[in-house]
């Protein structure tokens, strides 16, 4: 089925996971997709690693493209959760592939430009503006511009189009939480056998997952109450952030030290910020997707996912429906739900990696195998959504 014909040439802005999937996903109902990306070139090496939860895989594989993409991953089949002695306080054996986040934007780029989707880099968007009856026209900061029937922002957090077609909308909000990961190398360290471990340290979050192969894929949340700013942390060579982390973890498990002082290469780290609601997702012939429109803290760990949902339902949306604009509509109204609870669900959970004295320590030990078993089921029916591609949008 193909979608209508006045929809025939769609700008995508952005060329991380949203970009390249929603190409993929409108390419398949006949509309030809072009990428603009701000980037004068591919950054495969940005970001660290993240879990595609099963939704997300689901997507992948109704696009097509699952088994170019996640190949011999390493999977996680249990999250375990642990106090800062070591003592398992509960789990949840939930299954996902863990993906080294630049490998997987990368990989899916490359799936799009097989398919014959063409991507200009080199080109940050500086305006957007609708044309009466003949689409939406994009000014690039090169003094280029572009014209299509629909433009559609997968530029992330920092999204220019939101700012350009939305611009009284909220702005994104630090939520009170440094994040850091990377890759360390650890042979001595004993393999998880797919167990992503995650301790609730007396200062501080962390988790890891350690391969047979010596790599130890590992992450670390830490509360801080005044934004400083990625600019302040970039200042911070890796030695200092990495002394940072080791005092931080001090009196925690001693695993925790050992894997941190065998992270040799660049510790990313990052204010966590998430997107307070907005009041629409679209404009006219211009539309929001993943991060631009609903950008979440990372701890429920379906951004990627989300952001994957979004581009197929647009797709679909687009397909099923005779007019762009009412396309859009429809959009929004099958998402705005279902994102909201889980962006809810993820504050919910960073909230709970707050630290706290020996007696809240005692306490939360007490009462968090409960609260994990809420956490799990609300996880659960997150991760069992599927969107049907063949179903019809009416």
């Amino acid at each position: 089925m193909q979608a209508s014909p006045r929809t025939k040439k769609a700008l995508i802005i952005g060329c991380g996971i949203a970009g390249p999937a929603t190409a993929i996903a409108l390419q398949r109902i006949g509309v030809e997709p072009v990428i603009y990306e701000g980037h004068p070139a591919p950054r495969d090496e940005a970001g660290a690693f993240l879990n595609l939860a099963p939704n997300g895989v689901d997507v992948l594989k109704s696009l097509g493209v699952r088994d170019e993409l996640i190949g011999p991953e390493t999977p996680t089949s249990r999250l375990a959760f642990f106090n800062h002695r070591g003592r398992q306080l509960g789990g949840d054996p939930d299954a996902k592939p863990l993906l080294k986040r630049g490998p997987l934007t990368g990989a899916l780029r490359e799936a799009a430009v097989r398919r014959g989707v063409r991507i200009r880099f080199g080109k940050r968007l500086e305006s957007v503006e609708t044309l009466s009856g003949s689409g939406v026209l994009a000014r690039f900061e090169d003094g280029t511009e572009a014209h299509g029937d629909l433009l559609v922002g997968c530029d992330g957090i920092r999204s220019r189009t939101r700012q350009e077609i939305l611009p009284d909308a909220p702005a994104p909000a630090y939520t009170g939480i440094i994040d850091s990961g990377a890759v360390a190398h650890a042979p001595s360290l004993a393999p998880t056998n797919g167990e992503m471990r995650m301790t609730f340290g007396t200062r501080a979050f962390f988790g890891y997952q350690a391969t047979a192969s010596g790599e130890v894929y590992w992450f670390q949340n830490f509360h801080e109450p005044t934004e400083g700013g990625r600019g302040s942390l970039d200042a911070l060579s890796d030695e200092e952030w990495r002394g940072k982390l080791l005092e931080l973890h001090r009196v925690d498990e001693p695993r925790i030290a050992e894997i941190i002082a065998a992270t040799d290469g660049p510790i990313g780290r990052w204010p966590i910020y998430d997107l307070p609601a907005l009041p629409t997702w679209h404009r006219e012939r211009a539309v929001l997707i993943g991060d631009a429109a609903h950008a979440m803290s990372p701890h429920a760990g379906q951004g990627a996912s989300m952001a994957l949902e979004d581009a197929v339902v647009l797709a679909k949306c687009l397909r099923d429906l005779p007019a762009a604009e009412g396309a859009l509509a429809a959009f929004e109204e099958l998402r705005r739900n279902r994102v909201g609870k889980v962006v809810a669900e993820a504050r919910r959970m960073g909230n709970q990696k707050a630290p706290s004295n020996a007696l809240g320590r005692g306490l939360r030990d007490l009462l968090l195998p409960f609260f994990l078993k809420r956490g799990v089921r609300s996880a659960r029916a997150a991760t069992a959504y599927r969107v049907d591609w063949e179903a019809t949008v009416a």
